[in-house]
Protein backbone atom coordinates (compact mmCIF):
# COMPACT_ATOMS: atom_id res chain seq x y z
CA UNK A 1 0.00 0.00 0.00
CA UNK A 2 1.48 3.42 -0.96
CA UNK A 3 2.77 5.56 1.89
CA UNK A 4 0.55 8.68 2.07
CA UNK A 5 3.47 10.54 3.65
CA UNK A 6 5.89 9.77 0.82
CA UNK A 7 6.07 13.41 -0.27
CA UNK A 8 7.06 14.48 3.26
CA UNK A 9 9.56 11.61 3.51
CA UNK A 10 11.14 12.75 0.25
CA UNK A 11 11.22 16.39 1.37
CA UNK A 12 12.67 15.44 4.77
CA UNK A 13 16.06 14.32 3.52
CA UNK A 14 18.54 14.47 0.69
CA UNK A 15 21.83 12.95 -0.37
CA UNK A 16 24.12 15.91 -0.86
CA UNK A 17 26.31 15.80 -3.97
CA UNK A 18 29.70 17.37 -4.58
CA UNK A 19 28.02 19.80 -6.98
CA UNK A 20 25.82 21.01 -4.09
CA UNK A 21 28.82 22.22 -2.10
CA UNK A 22 30.09 25.78 -2.00
CA UNK A 23 33.86 25.49 -2.48
CA UNK A 24 34.66 28.83 -0.83
CA UNK A 25 34.44 27.61 2.80
CA UNK A 26 36.09 24.34 1.76
CA UNK A 27 39.00 26.29 0.33
CA UNK A 28 39.16 28.19 3.62
CA UNK A 29 39.51 24.87 5.49
CA UNK A 30 42.23 23.77 3.10
CA UNK A 31 44.04 27.08 3.52
CA UNK A 32 43.94 26.60 7.29
CA UNK A 33 45.44 23.13 6.90
CA UNK A 34 48.22 24.50 4.69
CA UNK A 35 48.96 27.35 7.08
CA UNK A 36 49.10 24.98 10.08
CA UNK A 37 51.74 22.81 8.41
CA UNK A 38 53.84 25.43 6.68
CA UNK A 39 53.49 28.53 8.87
CA UNK A 40 52.53 27.36 12.37
CA UNK A 41 49.16 29.09 12.11
CA UNK A 42 47.32 28.85 15.42
CA UNK A 43 50.43 29.30 17.56
CA UNK A 44 51.31 32.61 19.18
CA UNK A 45 55.01 31.95 18.76
CA UNK A 46 55.61 31.99 15.02
CA UNK A 47 58.41 29.80 13.59
CA UNK A 48 61.66 31.44 12.58
CA UNK A 49 61.56 29.49 9.32
CA UNK A 50 58.42 28.59 7.41
CA UNK A 51 57.73 26.04 4.70
CA UNK A 52 58.56 22.33 4.52
CA UNK A 53 62.06 22.02 5.93
CA UNK A 54 62.37 18.40 4.84
CA UNK A 55 61.25 18.81 1.24
CA UNK A 56 63.46 21.89 0.89
CA UNK A 57 66.44 19.53 0.96
CA UNK A 58 65.38 18.00 -2.36
CA UNK A 59 66.29 19.32 -5.82
CA UNK A 60 63.83 21.97 -7.00
CA UNK A 61 63.46 20.45 -10.45
CA UNK A 62 62.83 16.87 -9.37
CA UNK A 63 59.52 15.30 -10.42
CA UNK A 64 57.47 12.96 -8.24
CA UNK A 65 54.74 10.42 -8.98
CA UNK A 66 52.91 8.31 -6.39
CA UNK A 67 49.73 6.27 -6.04
CA UNK A 68 47.24 6.51 -3.19
CA UNK A 69 46.12 3.03 -2.09
CA UNK A 70 43.60 1.66 0.38
CA UNK A 71 45.37 -0.18 3.18
CA UNK A 72 42.14 -1.82 4.27
CA UNK A 73 38.50 -2.19 3.20
CA UNK A 74 36.82 1.19 2.92
CA UNK A 75 34.21 3.37 1.25
CA UNK A 76 35.97 6.21 -0.50
CA UNK A 77 35.28 9.89 0.07
CA UNK A 78 37.66 12.66 -0.90
CA UNK A 79 38.47 11.95 -4.54
CA UNK A 80 36.65 15.14 -5.58
CA UNK A 81 38.42 17.10 -2.84
CA UNK A 82 41.95 15.94 -3.70
CA UNK A 83 42.57 18.36 -6.61
CA UNK A 84 41.43 21.27 -4.44
CA UNK A 85 43.93 20.35 -1.71
CA UNK A 86 46.79 19.92 -4.16
CA UNK A 87 46.06 23.22 -5.90
CA UNK A 88 46.48 25.03 -2.58
CA UNK A 89 50.07 23.79 -2.42
CA UNK A 90 51.06 24.08 -6.06
CA UNK A 91 48.99 24.51 -9.24
CA UNK A 92 51.49 22.22 -10.97
CA UNK A 93 50.38 19.25 -8.85
CA UNK A 94 48.05 16.89 -10.66
CA UNK A 95 45.61 14.28 -9.36
CA UNK A 96 44.25 11.49 -11.52
CA UNK A 97 41.35 9.64 -9.96
CA UNK A 98 41.38 5.84 -10.22
CA UNK A 99 38.31 5.46 -7.98
CA UNK A 100 35.37 7.74 -7.33
CA UNK A 101 33.65 8.91 -4.17
CA UNK A 102 31.26 6.25 -2.92
CA UNK A 103 33.27 3.35 -4.33
CA UNK A 104 33.74 0.37 -2.01
CA UNK A 105 37.42 -0.58 -2.06
CA UNK A 106 39.38 -3.60 -0.91
CA UNK A 107 42.81 -3.58 0.67
CA UNK A 108 45.40 -2.68 -1.94
CA UNK A 109 43.00 -1.00 -4.37
CA UNK A 110 44.33 2.12 -6.07
CA UNK A 111 42.54 5.40 -5.35
CA UNK A 112 44.40 7.91 -7.50
CA UNK A 113 47.80 9.16 -8.58
CA UNK A 114 49.61 12.30 -7.47
CA UNK A 115 52.26 13.84 -9.70
CA UNK A 116 54.23 17.06 -9.86
CA UNK A 117 57.26 18.82 -8.39
CA UNK A 118 58.66 16.70 -5.56
CA UNK A 119 58.92 19.50 -3.01
CA UNK A 120 55.27 20.55 -3.16
CA UNK A 121 54.07 16.97 -3.69
CA UNK A 122 55.64 15.78 -0.43
CA UNK A 123 54.51 18.91 1.42
CA UNK A 124 50.91 18.21 0.37
CA UNK A 125 50.92 14.54 1.37
CA UNK A 126 49.79 14.76 5.00
CA UNK A 127 47.02 17.39 4.63
CA UNK A 128 45.71 15.48 1.58
CA UNK A 129 45.64 12.20 3.48
CA UNK A 130 44.14 13.85 6.57
CA UNK A 131 41.13 15.02 4.57
CA UNK A 132 40.69 11.77 2.65
CA UNK A 133 41.20 9.42 5.61
CA UNK A 134 38.78 11.34 7.78
CA UNK A 135 36.01 11.67 5.19
CA UNK A 136 36.45 8.08 4.02
CA UNK A 137 36.14 7.03 7.67
CA UNK A 138 32.72 8.70 7.85
CA UNK A 139 31.67 7.11 4.55
CA UNK A 140 32.90 3.69 5.66
CA UNK A 141 31.09 3.88 9.01
CA UNK A 142 27.92 5.02 7.26
CA UNK A 143 28.13 2.13 4.79
CA UNK A 144 28.28 -0.35 7.67
CA UNK A 145 25.14 1.16 9.22
CA UNK A 146 23.33 1.18 5.88
CA UNK A 147 24.27 -2.48 5.40
CA UNK A 148 22.76 -3.30 8.79
CA UNK A 149 19.44 -1.83 7.55
CA UNK A 150 19.41 -4.00 4.41
CA UNK A 151 15.91 -5.20 3.55
CA UNK A 152 14.21 -2.39 5.48
CA UNK A 153 12.32 0.58 4.02
CA UNK A 154 13.64 2.76 6.86
CA UNK A 155 16.20 5.35 5.77
CA UNK A 156 19.33 6.17 7.75
CA UNK A 157 19.83 9.86 8.57
CA UNK A 158 22.77 11.84 9.88
CA UNK A 159 22.37 14.72 12.36
CA UNK A 160 23.76 18.19 13.08
CA UNK A 161 26.37 16.61 15.37
CA UNK A 162 29.18 17.47 13.00
CA UNK A 163 32.65 18.97 13.39
CA UNK A 164 32.39 22.78 13.28
CA UNK A 165 33.40 23.97 9.84
CA UNK A 166 33.30 20.49 8.35
CA UNK A 167 29.52 19.98 8.35
CA UNK A 168 28.86 19.80 4.64
CA UNK A 169 31.97 17.77 3.87
CA UNK A 170 30.91 15.29 6.56
CA UNK A 171 27.34 15.22 5.28
CA UNK A 172 28.71 14.62 1.79
CA UNK A 173 30.72 11.71 3.23
CA UNK A 174 27.54 10.30 4.78
CA UNK A 175 25.86 10.44 1.37
CA UNK A 176 28.89 8.73 -0.21
CA UNK A 177 28.38 5.92 2.30
CA UNK A 178 24.74 5.49 1.29
CA UNK A 179 23.15 7.44 4.14
CA UNK A 180 20.73 10.34 3.92
CA UNK A 181 21.21 13.89 5.14
CA UNK A 182 18.86 15.29 7.80
CA UNK A 183 18.70 19.02 8.41
CA UNK A 184 21.50 21.04 6.87
CA UNK A 185 21.22 23.55 9.72
CA UNK A 186 18.80 25.44 11.93
CA UNK A 187 17.40 27.25 8.91
CA UNK A 188 15.67 24.49 6.94
CA UNK A 189 13.37 22.78 9.46
CA UNK A 190 11.29 23.80 12.45
CA UNK A 191 12.32 21.43 15.24
CA UNK A 192 10.13 21.72 18.33
CA UNK A 193 11.80 20.51 21.51
CA UNK A 194 10.65 20.81 25.11
CA UNK A 195 12.39 24.15 25.64
CA UNK A 196 10.69 25.66 22.59
CA UNK A 197 7.26 24.40 23.66
CA UNK A 198 7.73 25.61 27.25
CA UNK A 199 7.85 29.16 25.91
CA UNK A 200 4.29 28.71 24.61
CA UNK A 201 2.83 27.64 27.97
CA UNK A 202 2.56 24.79 30.46
CA UNK A 203 -0.18 22.86 28.69
CA UNK A 204 1.50 20.62 26.11
CA UNK A 205 -1.52 20.34 23.79
CA UNK A 206 -2.20 24.08 23.57
CA UNK A 207 1.51 24.95 23.53
CA UNK A 208 2.17 22.58 20.63
CA UNK A 209 -0.82 23.87 18.70
CA UNK A 210 0.30 27.47 19.23
CA UNK A 211 3.86 26.67 18.15
CA UNK A 212 2.67 24.92 15.00
CA UNK A 213 0.32 27.77 14.13
CA UNK A 214 3.12 30.30 14.59
CA UNK A 215 5.41 28.21 12.41
CA UNK A 216 2.83 27.91 9.63
CA UNK A 217 2.42 31.69 9.75
CA UNK A 218 6.11 32.65 9.82
CA UNK A 219 7.65 29.85 7.75
CA UNK A 220 4.90 28.14 5.75
CA UNK A 221 7.36 26.35 3.46
CA UNK A 222 9.24 24.56 6.26
CA UNK A 223 8.43 21.12 7.61
CA UNK A 224 7.64 20.94 11.31
CA UNK A 225 9.19 18.21 13.42
CA UNK A 226 8.49 17.61 17.11
CA UNK A 227 10.69 15.67 19.49
CA UNK A 228 8.89 13.48 22.04
CA UNK A 229 10.44 11.31 24.72
CA UNK A 230 7.23 9.78 26.12
CA UNK A 231 4.27 8.01 24.55
CA UNK A 232 1.82 10.43 26.19
CA UNK A 233 3.33 13.38 24.27
CA UNK A 234 2.43 11.91 20.89
CA UNK A 235 -1.24 12.92 21.02
CA UNK A 236 -0.33 16.61 21.33
CA UNK A 237 1.89 16.33 18.25
CA UNK A 238 -0.85 14.62 16.26
CA UNK A 239 -3.53 17.10 17.31
CA UNK A 240 -1.31 20.00 16.26
CA UNK A 241 -0.63 18.40 12.88
CA UNK A 242 3.15 18.27 12.90
CA UNK A 243 4.77 16.72 9.84
CA UNK A 244 7.35 14.55 11.60
CA UNK A 245 7.52 13.04 15.07
CA UNK A 246 10.98 12.26 16.46
CA UNK A 247 10.86 9.39 18.97
CA UNK A 248 13.79 10.10 21.26
CA UNK A 249 15.36 7.35 23.37
CA UNK A 250 12.32 5.05 23.26
CA UNK A 251 12.69 1.36 24.08
CA UNK A 252 12.00 -1.10 21.27
CA UNK A 253 8.61 -1.97 22.75
CA UNK A 254 7.74 1.73 23.12
CA UNK A 255 8.75 2.35 19.52
CA UNK A 256 6.42 -0.37 18.29
CA UNK A 257 3.60 1.10 20.38
CA UNK A 258 4.35 4.61 19.14
CA UNK A 259 4.46 3.58 15.48
CA UNK A 260 1.13 1.80 15.82
CA UNK A 261 -0.38 4.87 17.50
CA UNK A 262 0.93 7.29 14.87
CA UNK A 263 0.29 5.12 11.83
CA UNK A 264 0.22 7.29 8.72
CA UNK A 265 -0.73 10.47 10.57
CA UNK A 266 2.89 11.71 10.54
CA UNK A 267 6.35 10.73 9.39
CA UNK A 268 8.32 8.99 12.14
CA UNK A 269 11.98 9.20 13.10
CA UNK A 270 13.83 7.07 15.65
CA UNK A 271 16.72 8.73 17.47
CA UNK A 272 18.88 7.99 20.51
CA UNK A 273 21.02 4.99 21.44
CA UNK A 274 21.31 3.89 17.83
CA UNK A 275 24.18 1.44 17.29
CA UNK A 276 25.00 -1.28 14.79
CA UNK A 277 23.66 -3.80 17.29
CA UNK A 278 20.36 -1.99 17.96
CA UNK A 279 19.67 -1.46 14.25
CA UNK A 280 18.83 -5.14 14.00
CA UNK A 281 15.88 -4.58 16.37
CA UNK A 282 14.91 -1.19 14.90
CA UNK A 283 14.92 -1.96 11.16
CA UNK A 284 11.55 -3.76 11.08
CA UNK A 285 9.52 -1.46 13.34
CA UNK A 286 8.25 0.44 10.32
CA UNK A 287 9.42 3.97 11.07
CA UNK A 288 10.42 6.16 8.15
CA UNK A 289 13.80 7.21 9.48
CA UNK A 290 16.51 6.33 11.97
CA UNK A 291 18.92 9.16 12.76
CA UNK A 292 22.26 8.99 14.52
CA UNK A 293 25.23 11.25 15.06
CA UNK A 294 27.45 8.15 15.33
CA UNK A 295 28.03 8.23 11.58
CA UNK A 296 30.38 11.14 12.26
CA UNK A 297 31.41 11.11 15.90
CA UNK A 298 31.91 7.32 16.12
CA UNK A 299 33.68 7.04 12.79
CA UNK A 300 37.33 5.98 12.65
CA UNK A 301 39.80 7.25 10.09
CA UNK A 302 40.66 4.70 7.43
CA UNK A 303 44.23 4.00 6.38
CA UNK A 304 45.37 5.33 3.01
CA UNK A 305 48.96 5.11 1.85
CA UNK A 306 50.89 7.18 -0.68
CA UNK A 307 53.36 4.88 -2.46
CA UNK A 308 55.90 6.42 -4.81
CA UNK A 309 56.04 4.86 -8.27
Amino acid sequence: MPNPNQAIVHASCQQIRWEDLDLKPIHALIDLAVAEDLQGSGLKAKPEQTGDASSALLPSGQYFTATLKARGPMTLCGARLAPEVLAAFDPQLKYQALAKDGDILAKGDSIGTLSGPVRSALASERPLLNFMQRLSGVATTTHSYVAALAGSTTRLLDTRKTTPGYRYLEKYAVACGGGWNHRMGLFDRVMLKDNHLAAFGDNLVSATRAAVEESRRKAPSLLIEMEVDRIDQIDAALQAGVDIILLDNFSTDELREAQQLIGDQAVTEISGNVTLDTLVQLKDIGCDFISTGALVHKSVWVDIGLDSD
